[in-house]
């Protein structure tokens, strides 16, 4: 479960030093308060709900240790976009820069737990990036979810294999077809599996909440 630190004051504490006089100091107790993807919804999660609702693009994240895939969606619909083979803070600042071209408002990054469902040193290394990468989207007011994507590579390969691309033409885009699968899952279990990555600044978890409501309503051509 995700955690919202709530910042509230507590009663003045009086201290007597030896010398006489009297200091009065004032302490900050954090309160603790869950926030559920209830109060930050996904956009999946948004649509099943309503589903005259069309606002809100999502990019699809396969973070691997050389190449990251990604993928795109406009509504319902879906699609490869491409791969990066950066790391660090090179690809958070592209991934960034790609999603607001492409006028994302969220990121469904694929978490790669075991078969069955256990955190692995892989899971952590993205639980790391995806924290990073929440701080920098909630800068703009975009949201990060996390998503099981556990098999999602050998869904890709057959994807693949099923639409008839040959093998030169598959060579370099398994992982922006995986963060298509990561997207595809995604929509299919918006309310189970999914988790939202909250940045620690108090401010910025704010932006999170209030810009949830206010999200433009955007249309465009969906065959995009």
């Amino acid at each position: 479960m995700t955690h919202l630190l709530a910042a509230i004051s507590s009663p003045p504490v009086t201290f007597q030093p030896a010398g006489g006089n009297s200091l009065q100091l004032t302490s900050k107790i954090q309160a603790i308060r869950a926030v559920s993807v209830e109060e930050i919804p996904p956009n999946a999660l948004r649509r099943k709900r309503d589903s005259t609702w069309r606002g809100g693009f999502s990019l699809g994240v396969d973070l691997g240790l050389a190449r990251t895939g990604l993928a795109l969606s406009k509504g319902f619909n879906f699609r490869p976009l491409m791969v990066l083979e950066l790391r660090g803070q090179k690809l958070e600042l592209r991934i960034i820069d790609i999603a607001l071209k492409q006028e994302v408002d969220e990121f469904i990054i694929g978490l790669p737990l075991s078969s069955d469902g256990k955190e692995t040193p892989q899971s952590n290394k993205v639980r790391s990036v995806a924290g990073r990468l929440a701080v920098r989207a909630a800068e703009r007011g975009w949201r990060v979810y996390l998503q099981e994507e556990y098999g999602t590579t050998i869904e890709a390969m057959s994807y693949m294999v099923d639409r008839g691309l040959r093998k030169s033409a598959r060579e370099g885009k398994q992982d922006a077809y995986a963060a298509a699968m990561v997207l595809e899952r995604y929509f299919l279990e918006s309310d189970r599996r999914i988790e939202l990555v909250l940045p620690k600044q108090l401010d910025l978890q704010e932006r999170l909440k209030k810009g949830c409501s206010k999200d433009a309503d955007y249309f465009t051509d969906e065959s995009d």
